[in-house]
């Protein structure tokens, strides 16, 4: 790049092009030997989806992550910042069934746009290290995840609810189901129906999920505080109802087991083995079949809503009480899921408000177990359930125990009588991989007649989809009807075999992703262990709150699940966690759907790439959603042309000789004392300060703001008569070029060639504010009398404590609250405030 630099009205296409170049040319943002970079830091946005053409929107994520890449490199790290892309998912699918076109040229059409786009904003990505998890020497390794999680009874197969589809004749994922319970393709109602499908047991490990939480210091109190929330642990009782004239019982899991007295029914999921038991033994009544029926077919989680209408029948059966001996009546009722709890709940509607409505509509008894201290609320009264805790009532024995001691003393009795014991439970359930379609990592497992279920050898991995396929109008994955890719040969027998024709979800395809960056290539081995000890934990993580739970949860599970396997070291992928708001156009979220988008491509073209980067920064705090304006966009660019002018009007005043740093570094002897150019110097330096802490909190907008101040100072020092080649205008244009560097990189490349800055500004280090210049000449005291504030004076830094209480005495203010008195003593806080005693 050199320092020829264009001196005309800020050239910005031909600072990016030069900038970028350079960069090039000099690999600044590429590792080529991880095990030898020096100070490595590991920054990664959140992988992309290849949906299409970018906005603005997105952009705030990647320029966000950018912004950090560049900081560290000039803070002397190694910096580690690859991109890559989500690609499997249903769009790609449904893409391929409206335009008659293959997901995989869909997808690489958007790879390639989205590419162009992302180095269009210029940035620092090491390219060389592009991954796809479509590409067969990805998911080769996601099917080699799936394996090593089957070898250790984390993966398994089990029926499950999935939305169907009777007139499409397949699985429909939730997006697809309007609200109103129909098929988005066809109208036809919806169904719920049981499928084996393969889940990896994620709850084999919520105990560290959730205890390891502790450790994420660096994450938002938000996102820790919602994995904690899905995870659930709650403490409780596992409770068993023993079934009239049968040795079964029915399991209930409760934190309240001090309402248990209070049961008066019990309650059992449709889908609940006992009452597929009964129906197909021919024990139920016609109305308790007809309603299994109709809530199989009803979408799960339309049941589960709060404001849904209670219904339910009776089963003609009844457990006992395990503590009274009662019978209480079995029902069937759609509030009750299979997938929450054991699929079955003691009613206690009195304390519970979905069975207290359930109740009231059926005429079922109400029995209060619970009466709170009248301080903490009122007790039940018979229009709602008293779902708080309080004294125990109606409970024999327990009558007059607090509810703490009452869930001990009744799982205690319990437990005495084998019908219960202490339980801890959780909200989290396994993770269902399976999808039925085409674009996804094939689960690699083969089914034989003689030998059952066969994993795929690794040796045969990676299972490849097939090319040849018809998409069908109806959605159905066309891996069911591909005999060349049903037709396999088991490897234990070698007779005949037929495939999985389930894909995985894609969540796994990004839960190790950030493993494979250190070692793209490699087709030895998923990644590069000692590399990948090195580098991880991700040190920096930024991406949308949206993946807040699943993702991260996700990705956090194989960490520890690849740790226990001594694959890797660490326990958690991400030491800090940050979460960008979203960026708004009209009041709301920016999508195609809505036609709200803005596309960087015009900006860029128009503006340049640094304006739509300061402005996109400057917009908001970028934990918070913000709204796009587009005369903001404009605001950005007159400052960055404010900011060049004033570069090239020091360069042509000072001359090559006067702005080298090492000129500079010369010149510091001379800095002014006192006077204009010392408030400069004292002004810069405050603002380098300022600018430098907000830059490492990801305070980015107030970084931004703080630069225009530091130009305001330059230009008013001008304005005021200064002289443009004192040695205080020279540092600070140099400080301030390298502030400026991280946010908006070609300008500030530009201007840091024509001061004579050697190299890249990225290596150039990052300023540091200089403390001795920092400081004022004078400082202000606040001036108590008796304690109370009255004044302030303006002192001299430094002032000695004579020099301040005469100030302070001298004080109009204070002469006026002392007079007719005695002051009795002057007490000091040295830099704070000075309290003048009077009697």
């Amino acid at each position: 790049m050199g320092n020829s630099v264009t001196k005309t009205s800020y050239p910005f296409h031909e600072l990016e092009k030069a900038a970028r170049k350079l960069w090039k040319d000099e690999g600044l943002f590429e590792i080529r030997d991880p095990m030898k970079a020096e100070r490595p830091f590991y920054c990664l946005n959140m992988f992309p989806y290849p949906s299409g053409d970018l906005h603005v929107g997105h952009g705030r994520n990647y320029i966000l992550g950018d912004v950090v890449t560049r900081l560290k490199r000039m803070q002397g790290y190694a910096v580690l910042t690859p991109m890559g892309w989500d690609a499997f998912g249903l769009p790609a699918e449904n893409a391929a069934i409206a335009n008659q076109i293959h997901p995989a040229t869909w997808t690489k059409k958007n790879i390639a746009r989205m590419k162009e786009q992302l180095v269009h904003w210029g940035l620092a990505y090491d390219w060389d290290r592009e991954i796809a998890s479509c590409d067969p020497s990805y998911y080769k390794w996601t099917q080699w995840l799936f394996l090593k999680l089957y070898e250790r009874g984390l993966a398994y197969r089990a029926k499950g609810a999935v939305n169907w589809c009777p007139s499409c004749n397949t699985v429909l994922a939730n997006e697809q189901v309007l609200p109103d319970g129909t098929c988005e393709r066809c109208g036809t109602p919806v169904e719920t129906r049981e499928l084996e499908q393969w889940y990896f047991k994620i709850t084999e490990y919520a105990d560290p999920l959730l205890r390891d939480l502790e450790q994420l210091t660096h994450w938002p109190e938000k996102v820790r505080t919602m994995q904690t929330n899905w995870i659930g642990r709650s403490e409780g009782a596992q409770i068993r109802f023993p079934f009239e004239g049968s040795s079964d019982v029915i399991e209930v899991f409760t934190t309240r087991p001090d309402t248990l007295l209070g049961a008066t029914y019990v309650v059992l999921a449709a889908e609940h083995p006992l009452v597929t038991r009964l129906k197909s033994e021919g024990k139920l009544p016609r109305a308790a079949t007809d309603l299994v029926e109709r809530l199989k077919k009803a979408r799960v989680s339309n049941r589960f809503l709060v404001e849904t209408e209670k219904e339910g029948t009776e089963t003609g059966i009844h457990a006992v009480h395990p503590l009274t001996g009662a019978k209480l009546p079995v029902w069937i009722a759609n509030y009750v899921l299979m997938g929450y709890g054991t699929g079955a709940i003691m009613a206690v509607p009195a304390h519970d408000q979905r069975d207290f409505e359930f109740a009231q509509k059926y005429g079922l008894p109400i029995v209060e177990v619970i009466r709170p201290d009248p301080k903490q609320g009122a007790a039940y009264d018979g229009t709602a359930a008293y779902e708080g805790e309080g004294k125990l009532v109606n409970s024999g024995k327990f009558d007059g125990l607090w509810s703490a001691e009452g869930k001990r003393a009744i799982t205690e009795a319990l437990a005495a009588k084998g019908a219960g014991e202490p339980r801890v439970n959780y909200r989290l359930r396994d993770w269902l991989i399976s999808r039925q379609r085409y674009w996804g990592a094939p689960i690699p497992i083969l089914y034989c007649d003689k030998c059952g279920v066969v994993p795929v050898p690794e040796s045969d991995l990676p299972v490849l989809l097939p090319d040849q396929v018809e998409f069908k109008p109806t959605g159905e994955s066309p891996l069911r009807t591909n005999e060349k890719f049903l037709r396999a040969k088991c490897p234990k027998c070698g007779g005949t075999a037929r495939r999985e024709t389930d894909t995985m979800d894609t969540f796994v395809d990004s839960s190790w992703y950030f493993l494979r960056f250190l070692s793209p290539t490699d087709s030895k081995r998923p990644f590069d262990t000692p590399a990948v000890n090195r580098w991880l934990p991700v040190n920096q993580y930024i991406g949308g709150v949206e993946h807040a739970i699943l993702h991260l949860l996700y990705s956090r599970f194989i960490v520890k699940v690849l740790r226990d396997m001594k694959l890797i070291s660490f326990s958690e992928p991400f030491e800090r966690l940050f979460t960008q708001g979203m960026i708004t156009k009209n009041g709301v979220k920016m999508s195609k759907s809505k036609k709200n988008t803005v596309a960087p491509d015009d900006l860029i073209e128009r503006y340049g790439t640094d304006t739509v980067r300061l402005y996109t920064l400057f917009i908001g705090p970028p934990e918070k959603d913000a709204e796009w304006n587009d005369r903001g966009v404009e605001g950005a660019f007159r400052f960055l042309q404010r900011y060049w002018k004033l570069t090239m009007d020091v360069v042509d005043t000072a001359g090559a000789e006067t702005l080298s740093p090492s000129a500079v570094k010369r010149a510091s002897a001379g800095f002014a004392p006192s006077g204009p150019r010392r408030d400069l110097r004292r002004r810069v330096h405050q603002l380098t300060h300022q600018i430098v802490t907000d830059m490492d909190r990801l305070h980015l907008n107030t970084a931004v703001s703080g630069m225009m101040q530091y130009v305001n100072a330059l230009d008013e020092f001008r304005d005021g008569g200064g002289d443009l080649t004192v040695p205080e205008v020279t540092e600070a244009m140099h400080l301030g070029t390298r502030l400026l560097a991280p946010m908006a990189p070609n300008t500030a490349e530009g201007a840091w060639q024509g001061l004579g800055g050697p190299g890249s500004i990225f290596t150039s280090g990052w300023p540091a504010p200089s403390k001795e210049a920092m400081q004022s000449d004078t400082i202000s005291l606040v001036v108590q009398v008796n304690g109370k504030v009255r004044s302030s004076i303006e002192v001299p830094a430094g002032a000695d404590k004579a020099t301040i209480e005469s100030a302070a005495l001298a004080d109009p203010k204070v002469r006026t609250y002392a007079a007719g008195k005695q002051v009795a003593q002057v007490i000091i806080v040295p830099g704070r405030l000075v309290n003048v005693v009077v009697k």
